[in-house]
């Protein structure tokens, strides 16, 4: 849990205007999940990839599906929000490094499709 923990705060700290989903601790040791307001998971995941970062815009059970997650949706998120869901999974042979070169993509990346995403003009509302 403690390499989760070290992603999620990670996550929180660099990428504004994100959250983490669900709570805190109470979650799976391997396992952070977000919203990034004001982009598409689609473009996020292609850049991950590019970078050799694994991730998913779904739950394990609708990986692959282009529609925002009905969970989050039930839970109250938005769906100009939902859009913009990014899971993040830990294995045994994560490292720090893992984290390090996920934070160092991830910022710059999430800057870069706001300022093209068609959900822009919502998270200026927001702000």
């Amino acid at each position: 849990a403690a390499l989760r923990d070290r992603l999620i705060d990670g996550v929180q700290a660099a990428v504004p205007d994100s959250y983490l989903t669900g709570h805190r601790s109470q979650r799976m040791a391997n396992h952070a999940s977000f919203v990034v307001r004001g982009i598409e998971a689609e473009g996020m995941l292609i850049g991950l990839d590019m970078a050799g970062i694994c991730a998913s815009s779904g739950s394990a059970c609708t990986s692959g599906a282009q529609a925002p997650s009905h969970v989050l949706t039930a839970m109250g998120v938005p769906r100009h929000e939902a859009v913009g869901h990014l899971r993040l999974s830990l294995g045994h042979s994560n490292t720090d490094a893992d984290v390090d070169r996920l934070l160092e993509v991830l910022p710059p990346l999430v800057a870069r499709l706001r300022q093209m995403s068609p959900f822009r003009e919502a998270l200026e509302q927001h702000r």
